[in-house]
């Protein structure tokens, strides 16, 4: 494995407002030198505030300077967050109309009607603008061509309700294409943009995934900040528009995914017989929302507190973390590597087993796992890639397979791990995840 070329990879934020610090921690975790020993990113795209750490992130390669994405994610998000008293009361108000308007009817306000809506894209632009040279930025990319990382920004015509994704290999990426993507139409007035008017990409690209295929990634890391699940029903004024918000969010986003996992299992199937056709795997790490986040709502995706903040973006950092051993659990366990499967796992962990695989009740034993898992991976339990595999919280999941030995008919199933500082906690395969949500709760 050691002298394997590297998995070439693109990463994909998806936009959500404040969450998207969120985004900030993952990024600036994959970005560390032990990440990037084992993989090389070919490309970034992003919407809204994940179009903000895309470009980030993505200035910080195209420099080769990938380990300052850190101090500049960290450093916008700073200075976004509302620090000062006046910015303070500002957002309690803002935080405070936002939950109330769910109870009380009151007027809509266009953006067009008010001058804070001018005033807050100046803002932005100015943060932007101290972040980053674009002029200098958009040089290096020029003068590296194709060789350099792809960025793409998502955005929407307003007039012509076409998909943008501004390219940076087409020379696109300017302070207003990331406001273009970061233009909420219920907050901010249309972009103008070489003769176009762009709102947030929300409604087309939530973020860009297709357009990433162009850089020909191994694989797709998607940045998902809106929960796919929910676990209550969503009964309140406050939790329906929650809930509403978070949907919409994904509606591009799977579309794209599912595409591609189509196309994977068509490849695979012999289906498409085409060079210019290669399997691509997805892997999803989805925010585990906080606590304080859920309380207030939507509304919490416009909170600038800076400890909320800080919050969300050590919470990417940790979860980021969970996600590469995910990954390098993974990759033993493709190789068949028995000692390097067995060395992840902590001395109490929890494992066990259900039909279609060979039955084991939950166990902490070492030797009933170390049994266990010699044979599984003699009798050929491999790993699905053509599923997209997804990490949640510290809870990884995967679509594994295997024949059974006396019929010899194939059989699929659910692998699911839980990870507390890079190791296996719980562990089982069955029909189902055996240890849904509550990974670390017992």
């Amino acid at each position: 494995m050691a002298n394997q070329p590297p998995v070439t990879i693109a990463i994909a934020c998806q936009g959500g407002g404040s969450h998207t610090a969120f985004t900030a921690g993952v990024l600036s975790r994959w970005l560390e030198d032990d990440a990037l020993r084992e993989v090389e990113v070919k490309g970034l795209s992003g919407t809204s505030g994940g179009a903000i750490c895309a470009l980030l992130a993505w200035s910080a390669l195209l420099e080769k300077r990938p380990e300052d994405a850190r101090r500049r994610l960290a450093s916008f998000w700073a200075a976004n967050s509302a620090a000062s008293p006046a910015e303070k009361v500002v957002n309690d108000l803002i935080l405070a109309a936002s939950r109330l308007s769910h109870y009380v009817a009151a007027p809509a306000i266009s953006p067009y009607s008010t001058p804070t809506s001018t005033m807050s894209l100046d803002h932005l632009r100015s943060l932007l603008e101290d972040a980053l040279d674009f002029t200098a930025i958009g040089q290096l990319a020029a003068d590296a061509g194709e060789q350099a990382p792809l960025l793409l920004l998502g955005a929407v015509d307003v007039l012509s309700g076409s998909f943008k994704a501004f390219n940076s290999h087409e020379g696109e990426i300017s302070a207003d294409a990331v406001l273009a993507s970061a233009a909420i139409p219920n907050l901010f007035r249309s972009v103008p943009v070489d003769g176009h008017l762009y709102w947030d990409g929300l409604f087309s690209q939530n973020p860009p995934i297709g357009d990433l295929l162009y850089c020909e990634p191994d694989e797709i890391w998607v940045i998902q900040i809106n929960p796919t699940e929910r676990v209550t029903e969503p009964t309140s004024v406050l939790e329906i528009e929650d809930r509403r918000n978070e949907l919409g969010g994904n509606l591009s986003l799977y579309q794209e995914l599912n595409f591609i996992e189509q196309m994977d299992s068509m490849i695979e199937r012999g289906l498409l017989r085409s060079e210019r056709y290669r399997p691509v795997t997805v892997r999803i790490l989805e925010m585990n929302r906080p606590p304080s986040s859920e309380r207030l709502g939507y509304a919490s995706k416009l909170n600038r507190d800076p400890a909320f903040l800080r919050e969300l973006i050590a919470q990417g950092e940790e979860q980021a973390g969970e996600f590469l051993a995910a990954l390098r659990f993974e990759n033993a366990w493709d190789a068949g590597e028995l000692e390097t499967v067995l060395d992840f796992f902590a001395p109490d962990a929890l494992i066990a087993s259900s039909s279609p695989f060979s039955e084991l009740a939950p166990t902490r034993d070492p030797a009933a796992r170390r049994e266990y898992l010699t044979d599984r991976l003699a009798a050929g339990v491999t790993i699905d890639h053509n599923r997209k595999q997804i990490v949640k919280r510290n809870h990884a999941k995967w679509r594994i397979r295997s024949t059974d030995p006396s019929t010899g008919v194939k059989v699929e199933g659910t692998a699911a791990a839980d990870f507390r500082d890079g190791k296996v906690v719980r562990f089982s395969l069955g029909t189902f995840d055996m240890f849904p949500l509550d990974p670390l709760e017992e």
